[in-house]
């Protein structure tokens, strides 16, 4: 059975994953990641150094990246605030060391594809995966194909209403109260001086996630119509923000988008991803295994 390879790019951490294409992982590692150079390397290596080969590897990276067939910078993560990793050729890199082919697409797109194929959006042709972590990105799968256009969504980059009484300015280096600058987790840190893991689930902060987030996601649902939607994320740990997202988005939708599982069972409509932490690279694995 051919082995594939996946990447899982973050902006804090690097997944690497070989396994099958039914998504059995064989092996697995993580790391920080540092500058382009060492990081890459070490992925490199982790794939170079398994007794089997892998037959393609697939990238499912942080970005923006440019992710279009045929573009003098395909592969490029391209004008990422990431310190050093602008304009970085990471998949021609990737594909010159270990002399595979190479898939790739933004982490939210794979993990998106994830989901599809073995996760929470199984057996739905149309998903939508929202990643609230170091940053904020959403990937989406439309009848069953990944959502690509002029380049790739960006969906952490939509402007939403600000929260009543909300004064603070947006930690976003490219567009100040952006979604991912008003409710990533660099955000809540920067808002109320400590990281978002040790404020109590009863702190106004998680108002204001539910806020930011329940309205991007309204949104997002009425320009797409997933049938479901996949939060992840560091910040999505925090399960308390589930129901409070759950109750915003029918609040303010107020009974015009006349879909059941909104009206009545959104308790399995907006859910945490069914593959946790592994969506991302496992994503990888999907993509390189359809350019195998």
């Amino acid at each position: 059975m051919p082995l594939f390879g996946g990447i899982e790019a973050g902006g804090t951490k690097f997944a690497c994953a070989i396994g099958t294409e039914a998504g059995d992982i064989r092996a697995s590692v993580r790391f920080p990641t540092r500058d382009p150079a060492s990081t890459i390397a070490e992925a490199a290596a982790f794939f170079q150094a398994h007794p089997e080969p892998i037959s393609a590897v697939g990238i499912a990276s942080f970005g923006p990246i440019d992710p279009r067939l045929g573009s003098p910078t395909y592969g490029y993560i391209t004008s990422t605030p990431k310190k050093g990793w602008a304009h970085t050729p990471i998949a021609a890199v990737i594909g010159d060391r270990l002399g595979v082919p190479v898939a790739f697409d933004t982490d939210v797109n794979a993990a998106a594809l994830a989901e599809h194929l073995w996760g929470a959006a199984r057996g739905r042709d149309t998903c939508l995966y929202l990643t609230v972590g170091t940053g904020i990105g959403g990937g989406a799968l439309v009848q069953g194909r990944r959502l690509h256009g002029a380049l790739h969504p960006e969906m952490g980059h939509v402007f939403v209403p600000r929260a009543p009484g909300d004064t603070f300015d947006g930690c976003c280096p490219f567009h100040g109260d952006c979604l991912e600058g008003m409710a990533s987790g660099p955000a809540i840190s920067a808002r109320w001086g400590q990281d978002g893991a040790s404020l109590p689930a009863s702190h106004t902060a998680w108002k204001y996630e539910a806020h930011y987030l329940g309205l991007a996601i309204i949104g997002f649902v009425l320009t797409l119509a997933p049938e479901i939607v996949i939060l992840g994320g560091g910040v999505m740990h925090q399960q308390q923000l589930f129901p409070m997202i759950r109750q915003m988005v029918q609040s303010r939708l107020r009974g015009y988008y006349q879909v059941p599982a909104i009206t009545s069972a959104i308790d399995t409509y907006i859910v945490p991803p069914t593959l946790g932490d592994n969506a991302g690279m496992l994503g990888g694995i999907a993509l390189a295994s359809a350019v195998a």
